[in-house]
């Protein structure tokens, strides 16, 4: 999206913007702009409403704020506008810019809008949004220095949209190769570089943990490694997300909810998302992220139930579940950053258990990490953007959950509580006592309902959030 700011609107023909904060029902004082009054019997800018009025060849729409704006309701409202009343809209369009607002409130104005162009039908034929005309320039007017809020604005959006693309489009098409490839060619063009190991080096370097998932698939396993080092940098932040493009359950098949499988992969994308908007906002910090991507299959060549296998930090795992497969592939990559890249934090993201949906419901992601400070900054950096989370524990007594006698560790604990934490201490055990790791258990968060589709579609949820908390540091 191009931008440009015009001092007013003289000679401006299109769609006006005009957000109006909330005054009351029984005001006798009208809403005017622009040589347009409007009634507060009609409108009086409560939240998510608006009101159109046609006057000086301009569609002037009038935007309810309501009286308190946070960050995801001022975002949310004008995806509002942007998606559902995109018939109003031509290539030129103006954004009038409260002086009220400080920079948060116009990065979150500017990213509503453009996640407002995104469509669910990616094979469907349909008219593209207008804000994605190459014609299309967004114009404002503010008496604020507001360009940079604009810009990064629409950099977080970009970076989100990707992430719902990644999410949303089907397994056929988002397999592991396709993520390894996304993430190669996001890599040259934001500067970042990219290293991805096939089946072949996955075995030779010993991610055999990793690999046994992947056996019963005909799409080959792809091991992402993402570094994003522009050097001088404050510090080095590690990632790692859940990478299962798709997810049957392997011989332990899911019997329940496997079509929306294809989002199992949304703690990879949200890692692949947040590596393109740290490069783009070119942050001083350096930030690796591994993505091991694979598929969890069934054929004659799956792992099973009773497996013993190996791991790359070099502990024997027993299988008790198969579809326990995300903490698999997550451990040998929490393993390989940690030993070979050394990052002063460690994060891994992941659509991990439907304990911590049976927690939280859809309202908040799990976190799990021993180190206090860690989590509040984390915590604030979700609530500041609407994205939360909240701490569940990791006390030493539920290890038991994941003890095995044949084995160094089991997959799954076999109980019918505690699921999140159970498999939040498997990881624990992968990252060789460091002492600031954080877990992210985003299945409640990362995929379902809203206004803006249907059927349940990606959130992004982690993209912003983590970017956030690095920019904190």
């Amino acid at each position: 999206m191009k931008t440009k700011k015009i001092q007013n609107l003289d000679g401006f023909t299109g769609t006006i913007l005009i957000p109006v904060f909330e005054t009351n029902a029984k005001s006798i004082v009208p809403i005017e702009f622009h040589g347009t009054t409007v009634s507060s019997k009609v409108f009086y800018g409560k939240k998510d409403t608006h009101y159109l009025v046609e006057k000086y060849d301009c569609t002037h729409v009038f935007i309810g704020l309501g009286k308190e704006m946070d960050y995801k309701s001022l975002k949310t409202i004008f995806r509002r506008i942007a998606a559902k009343q995109k018939d109003i809209f031509t290539t030129s369009v103006a954004l009038v810019v409260p002086q009220e607002f400080d920079s948060n409130q116009v990065e979150a104005t500017l990213s509503g809008l453009v996640l407002g162009t995104y469509n669910l039908g990616h094979y469907k034929k349909s008219e593209e949004h207008p804000f994605l005309n190459a014609d299309f320039e967004l114009q404002f007017i503010s008496k604020n220095d507001v360009e940079d809020a604009i810009a990064k604005g629409i950099k977080i959006a970009k970076a989100q949209l990707e992430t719902f693309n990644l999410v949303d489009l089907p397994p056929n098409k988002v397999n592991p190769k396709y993520l390894a490839n996304w993430a190669s060619e996001t890599g040259k063009q934001y500067g970042f570089d990219v290293t991805v190991f096939g089946k072949e080096k996955s075995h030779a370097v010993g991610l055999h943990s990793f690999l046994s998932v992947g056996k019963g698939s005909a799409n080959e396993p792809q091991f992402i490694i993402m570094d994003y080092n522009p050097g001088n940098t404050k510090k080095h932040i590690g990632l790692v997300g859940k990478g299962i493009t798709f997810d049957t359950g392997g011989l332990n098949i899911k019997t329940a909810g496997m079509v929306q499988m294809k989002c199992d992969m949304a703690g990879a994308a949200a890692v692949l998302g947040t590596m393109q908007l740290v490069a783009d906002l070119q942050l001083p910090y350096r930030v690796t992220a591994i993505v091991p991507a694979c598929e969890n299959s069934v054929d004659a060549h799956s792992f099973m139930p009773s497996d013993v296998i190996q791991s790359y930090a070099g502990h024997s795992i027993e299988i008790i579940d198969t579809d326990a497969e995300g903490r698999l592939v997550l451990a040998d990559g929490l393993s390989y950053l940690i030993k070979n890249y050394k990052p002063e934090t460690v994060i891994d993201l992941a659509t991990l258990t439907g304990s911590a949906v049976g927690t939280f419901g859809y309202e908040c992601a799990a976190l799990f990490t021993n180190n206090d400070t860690l989590a509040k900054n984390l915590q604030q950096s979700g609530d500041a953007i609407g994205e939360r989370m909240w701490q569940l524990p990791l006390w030493d007594a539920y290890k038991p959950d994941i003890e095995s006698e044949i084995a160094d560790v089991k997959n799954y604990s076999g109980k019918p509580v505690a699921g999140a934490i159970s498999a939040a201490k498997f990881l624990e055990f992968f990252t060789d006592e460091h002492k600031s790791w954080a877990h992210l258990d985003i299945a409640g968060v990362a995929f379902g309902d809203d206004e803006f589709a249907k059927t349940k579609h990606a959130t992004a949820y982690g993209v912003h959030l983590i970017t956030k908390f690095i920019e904190n540091l």
